[in-house]
């Protein structure tokens, strides 16, 4: 069973949290620099001005501006939605769900703790 099931069943919260993500998939196209507006235990929602196919595996890698080592970990598209035209904030972008995997244990330590300090301070998105 997948750790993140789904857009309105997330398991994890998540908190606003607009780290730098390098998001390459899995055919080796090339990577993306990106940011993130919210980020979760179980995967991290990356805004991109093309989509990315439901599903596909992909290679990322988060700098969480702590002065650490970036996390890199696969990831797997959960989902994908892209914002409406008239959207004036950030018009034809795509909002990409990505699900972490084959993260380490220490790395998964580190971005938990990193998200609970923020949930205490801030709450979480909903």
């Amino acid at each position: 069973m997948s750790k993140w099931e789904g857009l309105d069943r997330r398991k994890f919260p998540r908190v606003s949290f607009p780290c730098l993500v390098v998001i390459g998939d899995d055919g080796k196209k090339g990577v993306i620099l990106t940011h993130t507006e919210n980020l979760g235990i179980g995967g991290v929602c990356v805004i991109l001005k093309e989509d990315i196919k439901l599903f596909s595996g992909v290679r990322l890698e988060l700098d969480l501006l702590d002065m650490q080592p970036h996390i890199k970990c696969k990831g797997k598209v959960v989902w994908n939605v892209k914002r409406k035209m008239d959207q004036k904030k950030k018009p034809l972008f795509f909002d990409i769900g990505v699900e972490f995997q084959d993260m380490s244990s220490s790395d998964l330590k580190r971005l938990e703790q990193i998200v609970k300090k923020i949930e205490r301070k801030h709450g979480v998105v909903s």
